[in-house]
């Protein structure tokens, strides 16, 4: 079936290597941006580790298959399609710092949502991450917030998934970047000769005065 001709669509085949996960990754980033959305790259480039790592596991290494994204409004769906029906994927409980057997549980946390499709000899299975781009409200902070979402994208380095910051493992994620920023930020203030808590209980000073006077008093 044809997609619709202003629904921008990229398929790729490949075979279910170890070494082809990095690659599609890149082929991901590289089409997002070209798309425009570039705020679902690193939550897009999880889940295509994670459904392409679960071909490989699960049906075999070397097995033929096809990784496809399409943006239909604000969704991006990915799929990746391999020709065993029979191995469906499951979502399995783990812990936030596993390394392995993270699986679906990770696909969960970071998209909308997602299912698989049966097909005579085959299956496709696929996510959808909601790809508009977050505006701050307007009011206070709204620059600063900008700044500061342009500042973690950088800092990161591809490892903060910027889609649904609501799950728990994005939350986690985002909250784990912020950390290193700010103990980074605390280590230059050290090496510099500045008193890191005296910067501190000044910034937290400001930060409420311009809440203040933002709201005005409760």
């Amino acid at each position: 079936m044809e997609e619709a001709a202003h629904i921008p669509l990229w398929r790729v085949q490949f075979l279910a290597e170890p070494e082809e996960v990095s690659a599609l990754r890149a082929d991901v980033r590289a089409r997002l941006r070209d798309w425009g959305v570039q705020g679902v790259v690193d939550a897009a480039q999880l889940c295509v580790s994670e459904l392409v790592s679960n071909v490989i596991t699960h049906v075999g290494q070397g097995t033929p298959a096809s990784l496809a994204l399409s943006l239909r409004g604000s969704r991006l769906r990915i799929e990746v399609r391999d020709p065993d029906a029979r191995v469906l994927p499951t979502l399995v409980e783990t812990t936030e710092d596993a390394e392995n057997g993270r699986g679906m549980a990770l696909v969960d946390a970071l998209s909308d949502r997602w299912g698989v499709d049966l097909h005579r000899d085959s299956k496709v299975t696929w996510c959808e991450i909601v790809a508009a781009p977050v505006t701050p409200q307007p009011g206070v902070g709204s620059t600063r917030v900008a700044r500061a979402e342009q500042m973690l994208s950088s800092y990161s380095d591809g490892r903060l998934p910027s889609g649904p910051r609501h799950s728990r493992i994005g939350a986690l994620a985002s909250e784990a970047a912020v950390i290193d920023l700010i103990s980074d930020l605390l280590h230059w203030l050290r090496a510099h000769g500045h008193d890191a808590d005296d910067v501190l209980d000044r910034a937290q000073t400001h930060f409420e005065a311009e809440l203040g006077a933002a709201f005005g008093p409760s």
